[in-house]
């Protein structure tokens, strides 16, 4: 196809996809069963970790962990009791287990004891300080000294960078389970990072279709990348999108690289495009 024909060949194929009806039956629907912004993030972020295999068996499973924390993500990883925990055991979706919840668990709950969003989580510091202050009592005269952690984010970071720092700190607590370190990837480790970047964008893309969330705003549309799953990949290769032989972090930035030439502003809508393609088999 020439460019221009193709361009218009994928346009309309996201507006197909792009649609409320294309939500039940994928993990998107999990985070859509929730409104609160912090229930959204933790329910979005374990559906996309959660996202290989059958999507209707990764639904389920998801489902079944949020009942298990009272469907009420937030809340829970806030506020649970050893007893609450217990209620986690013996879950299990492929190779990701028990330990690895348990895991997750401790790191939502440092996190959201410190931040109101887990977009901060994906924000590279550039400089962490200490401030203290005097707050001097008018009467008494009394001095009180306080002190709070301080950042500065850099703002001119990659999306590479932000998926680099995120794993880092994700796995920052001691003690952290060696095995949990393949459930979250990285393009350090040359993965495509299909499900932290399918996770993005549902937290940052914002239009009105009603399927990704637009949640965040630091990080922007126009830097994400394309989550290339199998299906992404092989219609991204019969497109003439991708021609590097193996696929890794260097394929999916090879294939957002093309798909910036349709849309500068929001390549990653073309995720739509290219999985249902995909996974509808029309090619």
């Amino acid at each position: 196809m020439q460019f221009l024909e193709l361009k218009n060949f994928l346009d309309s194929k996201v507006e197909q996809y792009n649609q409320p009806n294309f939500i039940a039956n994928d993990p998107v629907c999990i985070p859509h069963l929730f409104e609160k912004k912090q229930d959204i993030e933790i329910s979005g972020f374990f559906a996309a970790v959660l996202a290989w295999g059958q999507r209707k068996t990764i639904i389920n499973k998801c489902r079944e962990l949020l009942n298990r924390m009272d469907n009420a993500p937030h809340d829970f990883v806030l506020n649970h009791s050893d007893d609450d925990l217990k209620r986690l055991l013996n879950f299990k979706h492929r190779t990701f287990n028990d330990t690895d919840l348990l895991y997750f668990i401790s790191f939502f709950k440092q996190h959201y004891k410190n931040f109101e969003s887990l977009e901060q989580a994906f924000i590279p510091q550039q400089d962490i300080y200490r401030t203290e202050y005097l707050d001097i009592s008018s009467t008494e005269r009394n001095i009180e000294v306080s002190s709070e952690v301080c950042y500065t984010a850099d703002l001119h970071f990659s999306i590479e960078q932000a998926l680099n720092h995120f794993r880092s700190y994700f796995f920052s607590l001691e003690d952290f389970p060696h095995r949990t370190r393949k459930h979250i990837s990285s393009p350090q480790q040359k993965s495509t990072c299909k499900r932290l970047n399918m996770f993005l964008r549902w937290m940052v893309r914002t239009d009105n279709k009603g399927v990704d969330f637009g949640i965040w705003n630091t990080l922007k549309s126009k830097d994400l990348i394309c989550p290339c799953d199998v299906h992404v990949d092989r219609v991204g290769r019969l497109l003439g999108l991708i021609n590097r032989k193996q696929t890794d972090w260097l394929t999916a930035v090879e294939l957002t690289t093309h798909l910036r030439a349709f849309d500068p502003l929001d390549p990653v809508k073309y995720d739509f495009a290219l999985f249902g393609l995909g996974v509808e088999k029309e090619f």
